[in-house]
């Protein structure tokens, strides 16, 4: 069974169409790349796949549940799927820990003594653990953005979808924002499905899917 489904996927913004039929399968454990110029569609692409942006017509599949066909159990279904944006979406005003800690807690029903040892092992993955105490504001943006990937992997998703996460970062940070994506899809198995501008990060993807006005204009390895 895929891990994501996605069929005939349409949507309009008035008289503008932003996505005209498109298809993608995503199976468990890959790496997909998508890319194409600005305004192609791929972020509105990624919106409707969690229904963040509701599509017009097509069908949306995560595992063998329809997203169209189950509006009453939509937060259920969305939890299988991570989203990262651009922003780092981490609150000011408390510590890291209890960034990562908060929504495995209210969500989930976790023990804050069960939240913080999951929170403590991810941020050991992203090479964070010392950090843990740390207001997100003293942080630098590849550091957030790791915490920030931490965060929604606590949330144990069957999928993550990235949203140009290295799209503000400096060449360092962008670095280890990539190797971070690169260490949950190879050593923990998790699907990724990722938008970027840059070749060198669409290079190490299972494969490439290239948008162009609002359709897969191309599906296929990146050589």
């Amino acid at each position: 069974m895929s891990m994501i489904r996605v069929e005939k996927l349409s949507k309009a913004f008035g008289s503008l169409q932003v996505l005209k039929d498109v298809d993608l399968t995503v199976e468990k454990g890959e790496r997909i790349v998508i890319i194409g110029g600005s305004g192609c569609g791929k972020s509105v692409f990624l919106r409707c796949m969690d229904f963040l942006e509701i599509p017009d017509e097509g069908a949306v599949f995560i595992g063998d549940d329809e997203l169209t066909a189950n509006q009453k159990d939509l937060n259920r279904i969305r939890r299988k799927v991570g989203m990262v944006f651009q922003g780092f979406h981490l609150f000011s005003h408390m510590n890291v820990l209890d960034n990562i800690t908060l929504a495995p807690i209210k969500l989930l029903g976790l023990s804050r003594e069960e939240a913080e040892k999951k929170a403590e092992a991810l941020l050991k993955m992203v090479g964070l653990e010392s950090k843990k105490y740390t207001m997100p504001d003293v942080l630098s943006g590849g550091q957030k953005q790791r915490i920030a990937i931490a965060g929604v992997i606590a949330m144990e998703p069957r999928c993550v979808v990235l949203d140009e996460p290295t799209a503000m970062l400096d060449p360092i940070g962008r670095e280890e924002v990539i190797d971070t994506i690169q260490k949950l899809n190879r050593e923990f198995g998790v699907t990724v499905v990722l938008i970027t501008h840059h070749m060198d990060e669409a290079a190490r993807a299972d494969r490439l899917i290239v948008m162009d006005q609002g359709q897969v204009i191309a599906d296929g390895a990146p050589r």
